[in-house]
């Protein structure tokens, strides 16, 4: 039996969230609950203690801060405020190879207009290919392989050049759903990193190895550890030896995406994504991987019965820049898009066809959101009553 979705009477999340999430007795979820904190913090004083604690880490002879960037708008934010506070930041990126023009555009000028040394990644072609396949069909996320990147190649670096101070900048877990408050100070660990960035899994589960040992060797792709070496993180030893720590940005400003990239636009001509995605209104998010805001998204539909629509209208009723009613005709106008030209383009790079594409897709339908009724598959909206959303799909 179909279990009844229970939607934010603020914001427009689901209960099934890809998060934690719980609701108060008046239906608010703890993602709203934790932004009415934001209104609370006395964000001057909240500065003033980041500024003390930064220059504890200020050195003569090294860098003083390591980023991890993408080139998105909070990229540049958090290195914006790096060089406000007089740091000599040290720049990493993980390259996925599916940039947007626009995202490489960014991500190649952020050396340049932020005078930072900057350290690119870029895993072979042939292995993100091959990682793009195995993730789809082992987790339903073909872009597992650049969460894995974001959270590990950037640690290796502050261990390797002893650099201990890492800037992020918004929490997810914490911003979204309110899991952990304001007053938690959450930082990164490799216990966040495991159990919430890369949903369980490691570099070591895409080796044909750890695919046998999995149970999955027919999803075996000839993958070596050594092919492998940018997505292990580096022991407790070495991070413990360096005293690496990984500070989220978000809980020392006050945090906005919209008014960050449009400062970001207007400091340094950051560019926002010039032709409109299949799958949101967004123009400024997720720049660096085409297919972040696509066939990435349509998976997450197909599997939570939300998208990226529902998160970017979340996050601007939060803001007060979108009422929930607004968020909603956004929801139906985006969410369930099947994005066509995206997903023909990512096909093409893995090449599978749109068949096996639509049955290893169904195969990660959550039966709490998702019924059959006369051979289509069917879910609840928050508008109110159900639609169908396409035929059930056979491994033929």
């Amino acid at each position: 039996m179909t279990a009844t979705t229970t939607y934010c009477k603020r914001c427009v999340l689901p209960s099934s969230a890809a998060f934690p999430l719980t609701f108060d007795e008046n239906g608010i979820c703890t993602g709203c609950l934790v932004h009415d904190q934001r209104a609370k913090i006395g964000w001057e004083k909240r500065g003033t203690m980041f500024r003390e604690f930064v220059d504890e880490y200020r050195t003569d002879d090294n860098y003083d801060v390591v980023i991890p960037v993408s080139g998105g708008k909070d990229s540049y934010y958090q290195t914006h405020v790096a060089k406000e506070l007089g740091l000599k930041p040290l720049l990493v990126t993980y390259h996925g190879n599916n940039y947007l023009p626009e995202g490489e555009y960014n991500l190649h000028r952020m050396r340049e207009v932020f005078d930072c040394d900057h350290i690119i990644i870029r895993p072979s072609v042939d292995t993100l290919i091959k990682m793009n396949r195995i993730g789809f069909k082992l987790q339903g996320d073909m872009n597992w392989h650049a969460h894995c990147g974001i959270t590990t190649a950037p640690i290796q670096v502050a261990a390797r050049y002893n650099v201990p101070l890492m800037f992020w900048g918004e929490h997810g877990y914490a911003e979204q759903g309110g899991m952990y408050g304001m007053n938690d100070f959450v930082e990164f660990t490799a216990k966040y990193r495991i159990e919430h960035g890369l949903s369980g899994f490691d570099w070591h589960h895409y080796t044909d190895e750890g695919l046998g040992r999995l149970g999955r060797s027919e999803l075996s792709e000839g993958l070596r550890p050594k092919d492998l070496l940018w997505g292990q993180y580096p022991t407790d030893d070495e991070i413990d030896d360096v005293g690496v720590r990984g500070v989220y940005l978000f809980n020392y400003v006050s945090w906005d995406a919209n008014d960050h990239a449009n400062l970001m636009v207007e400091k340094y001509g950051w560019r926002p994504a010039q032709q409109p995605f299949e799958r949101t209104y967004r123009m400024f998010s997720n720049l660096d991987d085409m297919h972040e805001n696509g066939v990435h998204d349509y998976l997450k539909f197909v599997k939570l019965g939300y998208g990226r629509a529902t998160d970017h209208a979340t996050k601007d009723i939060r803001a007060n820049k979108m009422t929930r009613e607004e968020g909603v005709e956004k929801i139906r106008l985006y969410d369930h898009v099947k994005p066509r030209a995206d997903l023909d383009r990512w096909l093409d790079y893995v090449d599978m066809s749109e068949d096996e594409f639509d049955y290893v897709c169904d195969t990660f339908r959550n039966r709490r959101i998702w019924r059959i009724e006369n051979g289509q598959w069917v879910k609840d909206n928050i508008w109110g009553g159900s639609s169908s959303y396409g035929p059930v799909h056979t491994n033929t």
